[in-house]
């Protein structure tokens, strides 16, 4: 999915899409996105908000599918001239969004030349670095945010004889309270959703060891991944030691292993802080949230938490009309009041630290213990050049290498070291495809 093959000359002189008509009438802006269900119907409400607060333009969200659907979706539409003014992009797309500099319009340019007020500063910085270039410049506009936690089910906890005020901290930890919850008689006693996001790039963040190099990307092209490490080897090979013994169960590759989580059946997962809404409404039962457990015998652990999610494009061959129009509603996503009500309605982190201190200062994280863990952990230190994040060329294709070659661990196929050699070795291959056919 690499918009520079595109022909952006072609495209930007194909006309413009959606311009205003006469004098006074409505400027619309479309939206694609990839939130369904309850979030879908959050997203319509931001749109109407802003929309019945003013009159010039009117922003139109339209969901195309999944994230990598939505990306396909705005290929097909960019080649014929006709892409939405805005786009919702999963972080793992982030590369392939920078290196189509002729399809898209940076934030930080566009909201320089409408005028409006815009502070990278504002931002929380591993939200803002995570989508802004070497020099800090940001080129999309971060919208739903999220990081791993961890969850724990409190009633089996207590049955177990275990402490129910806080979550194992440490990875020992972690491996005692299983033994203690099997015992106990509960068949599942850890899982993990998104096992790349979680197990190897959140792990080694908060480890402070690298994914890949040339800073996990972020300082420029031509990075490879080293997730092979001594530190990864040895977590996975705990893993996989725990799914022999029955500590560990493996359930599914995204967000499958949620439902094992609520259904009651295993009592200890991680997953994306996003999910809280969703455990409280649909468990039947007590939980709690701790932050990611760590290595006690790494210095300097924990670090700090990435982020996963998605953020807004801008793409190019627009109106200035258009483009004054789409700053203003990129600026109300991150006024105060909405990313506070996205924040609480949601369990996404605000994306701002003054609506993060402002929800602080209320009673709303003593009445849901744990809601912000996941802005703490991002803030849990000054991010590194191991844990501003990640920027790789087709991250989607080599988290299904990581994906496939974790699966031949935990069914005892392969060990450790030779699964993430193999992931590592052939992740990189995808890598070189990808900056030969984006340079």
């Amino acid at each position: 999915m690499n918009f520079r093959r595109f022909a952006v000359g072609a495209a930007l002189a194909a006309g413009l899409l959606g311009a205003a008509g006469g004098a006074g009438a409505t400027t619309e802006i479309f939206w694609w996105h990839s939130m369904a269900g309850p979030l879908g119907d959050r997203v319509v409400a931001i749109a109407n908000k802003f929309n019945a607060q003013q009159s010039e333009y009117k922003v139109t969200p339209v969901y195309k599918g999944q994230y990598a659907e939505s990306m396909t979706a705005a290929i097909a539409a960019y080649r014929s001239g006709n892409a939405p003014h805005i786009l919702q992009v999963f972080e793992v797309g982030t590369a392939t969004m920078m290196s189509a500099k002729g399809a898209i319009v940076p934030v930080y340019k566009l909201m320089a030349e409408a005028g409006e007020k815009f502070d990278p500063k504002a931002y929380i910085g591993p939200v803002a670095g995570y989508y802004s270039d070497s020099s800090g410049n940001m080129l999309s506009m971060p919208f739903n945010s999220s990081t791993v936690v961890f969850y724990y089910n409190k009633d089996a906890f207590k049955k177990a004889g275990l402490a129910t005020d806080k979550a194992p901290a440490t990875w020992p930890e972690v491996e005692a309270d299983a033994r203690k919850l099997k015992a106990a008689g509960f068949p599942c006693a850890f899982t993990t959703g998104w096992q790349s996001w979680a197990q190897l790039e959140n792990f080694s963040a908060w480890h402070n060891v690298p994914f890949a190099t040339k800073d996990n990307g972020l300082g420029g092209p031509e990075a490879r991944v080293v997730f092979n490490g001594p530190l990864q080897v040895r977590h996975i090979e705990d893993l996989a030691r725990w799914s022999k013994e029955g500590l560990f169960t493996y359930a599914g590759r995204t967000d499958e292993p949620l439902a094992k989580f609520t259904s009651g059946d295993c009592q200890m997962i991680m997953t994306s802080s996003g999910s809280y809404a969703t455990i409280k409404a649909t468990g039947k039962f007590d939980f709690g949230v701790g932050p990611m457990p760590y290595y006690p015998d790494v210095g300097g652990a924990p670090q700090n938490a990435i982020i996963g999610g998605a953020s807004l494009w801008v793409m190019s061959g627009k109106t200035p009309l258009e483009y004054k129009g789409v700053a203003k509603f990129l600026a109300y996503l991150s006024s105060l009041d909405n990313q506070i009500e996205w924040h609480e309605g949601t369990g996404y982190v605000p994306i701002t630290t003054a609506a993060y201190q402002a929800v602080e200062k209320t009673n709303f994280y003593q009445e849901k213990p744990g809601f912000d863990v996941a802005v703490k952990e991002l803030m849990n230190k000054p991010p590194t050049d191991n844990s501003r994040g990640l920027r790789l060329g087709n991250f989607l294709q080599i988290r299904n290498v990581i994906d496939e070659q974790l699966e031949l661990v935990w069914s005892g196929k392969e060990p450790a070291r030779q699964a993430l050699d193999e992931a590592v070795q052939r992740s990189n291959e995808i890598l070189a495809k990808f900056e030969k056919t984006s340079s």
